[in-house]
């Protein structure tokens, strides 16, 4: 969805990688991509992510594939895979293999090689590059070291081959209670990267997995099986966040460990070398206005802040489509903010920037009212009602026009009144003339006001010969007005959804009230719910659905919503502040 103020399209870091590979004939000039690491919430840097490998794979003609790094069987759940695979494909990516009639075909997962994994491991034992180590989890910490001090060495580390080969077999066959041994690499108890003293492999878990039944007794870490996943996919380049920057030693040392001792004809005794993938960091996605770590978000949802993982409010995948937004909206935006090698804050603004201008060319326009007051045409005849010519959205002419109805008592914005209107204030007032969207001039004779002078109702007159909005005498009228019928107008519940946080930079205590909690910089006008008016086309309108309610802002069906009442998500307001900042 190019825009007109978009800057011109960079080559960014990755695809200068990409491009030299490719020169180079690196890979057989092939681009294979892998959005392995779906997170649990798929919050923003997960979307960045998403849209970083498949639009590359897109761009390239190359492939990328849909894998869940299934682990650990404590934290996996179908639930959540299918929760994942519908967000992915909601964004408009397919990997290789999927089809429309079946969302998890070509889904890939680790415990698809959870045996080749194994194997793989017994081989670094034999190669004495692996062993058994019985110390527990905190002694482990303890003799890892720190970033100033070397770590010491397990008194385990020098047991023979054979022994660690047999306690590894009988560590899976669920000889052992959980966590009283694991299978540790070993690698360099000095090194000045923590990640290579002696990582931990593999450790002893008796717990159920979601997709390979009680079977196993042991599971692999993230770092031992991510780097091989990635070789038997035949993955080129493996795109991830830079918190794993420190990781890549890992990744290459288990990969290159594996081939010493292999021949490229495969005659040697562990066969032909594997495939070793090349990773690349990038700086993950903060936005403004948010947190995005995962234990800050589930505080949110626990602690009853928000309604749950999908509340609009929220930075999900889920919530941000409840809430109206589009997947073309979103690649859009991971396009604009581009790809860096360094971590900083992208703008809350520049995302409903993104989603406003998609929504502008494809949401038909409607009228509503949001804080109703009541007007009386009296002039116009009590019993009569007409219907009026509506354009459905003037950015697509094929779009066409609907019929709304007119009649003798309107709904009117209440902003849109005032008794006494300051200078430039061009919208109805006592003796003033205004327009009303698709109909006739009016003209406000009188104000009624309750008993503690609160306006509740005008009293006003309509030219019969502006039918449309024209006068036939060429005057003009400054104030144009949108407005239902009270007689066929039906009611709905719609919600006022602003930024969840009231400082741009949430997780920082020094924005907030001066206090420790980060909760404290939570907006407490996050949503505001209020009874609206809405055209009677609406009274079909479906969850999902988007909508400009004119002179408003953009709207989406919830799904809370039902035959006898519609609720309404506002997405963003028309107001755009990224365009008038890049104006300036």
């Amino acid at each position: 969805m190019p825009d007109s103020d978009a800057p011109s399209p960079k080559r960014n870091f990755i695809q200068e990688i990409i491009d030299a590979d490719l020169r180079n004939g690196k890979w057989g000039r092939r681009v294979h991509a892998v959005s392995a690491r779906a997170e649990r919430l798929s919050a923003h840097r997960s979307r960045k992510s998403i849209c970083l490998n498949f639009g590359l794979a897109e761009e390239y003609g190359g492939a990328c594939n849909l894998r869940f790094d299934d682990t650990n069987p404590i934290k996996e759940e179908q639930e959540f895979v299918d929760a994942i695979v519908e967000d992915v494909r909601w964004l408009g990516f397919r990997w290789p293999e999927a089809r429309e009639d079946d969302a998890l075909a070509g889904v890939l997962f680790a415990s698809d090689y959870f045996e080749k994994l194994y194997e793989w491991a017994v081989e670094l034992i034999k190669k004495g590059k692996a062993y058994v180590d019985d110390q527990s989890a905190e002694q482990i910490r303890t003799n890892r070291g720190t970033l100033t001090t070397p770590g010491s060495d397990s008194a385990f580390r020098k047991r023979g081959v054979d022994e660690n080969v047999d306690l590894f077999a009988r560590m899976r066959a669920g000889e052992f209670p959980d966590g009283s041994k694991v299978l540790r690499a070993k690698i360099d108890m000095t090194s000045p990267n923590m990640n290579l003293r002696d990582p931990v492999m593999y450790r002893v878990l008796h717990a159920e997995h979601h997709r390979a039944g009680a079977g196993w007794c042991v599971y692999p870490m993230y770092d031992w099986a991510h780097g091989l996943e990635d070789s038997i996919e035949g993955i080129t380049h493996s795109i991830c966040t830079l918190e794993f920057e420190n990781h890549r030693p890992l990744y290459d040392w288990f990969i290159d460990a594996l081939n010493e001792g292999r021949s490229e004809d495969g005659s040697g005794p562990w066969g032909a070398p594997l495939a070793h993938p090349q990773q690349i960091e990038f700086a993950r996605l903060n936005l403004s206005h948010t947190v995005v770590s995962k234990r800050k978000l589930r505080e949110l949802v626990e602690e009853k802040h928000v309604r749950g993982w999908d509340d609009p409010r929220m930075p999900t995948l889920g919530a941000l489509r409840r809430r109206g937004y589009t997947p073309e909206a979103i690649r859009e935006f991971c396009i604009r903010v581009g790809v860096a090698k360094f971590d900083g804050v992208s703008e809350l603004a520049l995302l409903e920037h993104c989603v406003r201008q998609h929504l502008n060319r494809v949401s038909p326009r409607v009228m509503a009212v949001l804080r109703p007051l009541r007007v009386v045409i009296e002039n116009y005849p009590e019993q009569q009602s007409e219907r009026l010519d509506a354009i459905n959205n003037p950015e697509d002419e094929s779009a066409g026009t609907r019929k709304i109805p007119f009649s003798r008592v309107l709904y009117i914005e209440r902003d849109d009144f005032m008794l006494e209107p300051p200078r430039k204030f061009f919208r109805l007032a006592p003796g003033r003339e205004v327009r009303l969207r698709y109909a006739y001039f009016i003209t406000c004779r009188e104000a009624i006001r309750d008993d503690a002078g609160k306006v509740i109702e005008l009293r006003c007159t309509y030219d019969p010969a502006t039918r449309g909005g024209d006068a036939p005498d060429g005057r003009k009228v400054k104030g144009t007005l949108h407005w239902v019928s009270a007689a066929e107008a039906l009611k709905c519940d719609v919600r006022l959804y602003d930024t969840l946080f009231s400082t741009a930079d949430p997780e920082s205590t020094e924005s907030g009230s001066g206090g420790s909690d980060w909760t404290m910089n939570l907006n407490p006008d996050s949503l505001e719910e209020i009874e609206a008016f809405i055209e009677p086309s609406l009274a079909a309108a479906e969850a999902g659905a988007r909508y400009q309610f004119e002179r408003l802002g953009y709207f989406c069906v919830d799904p809370d919503s039902t035959r006898e009442r519609l609720v309404f998500n506002r997405t963003v307001s028309l107001k755009d502040r990224w365009s008038k900042r890049v104006k300036r």
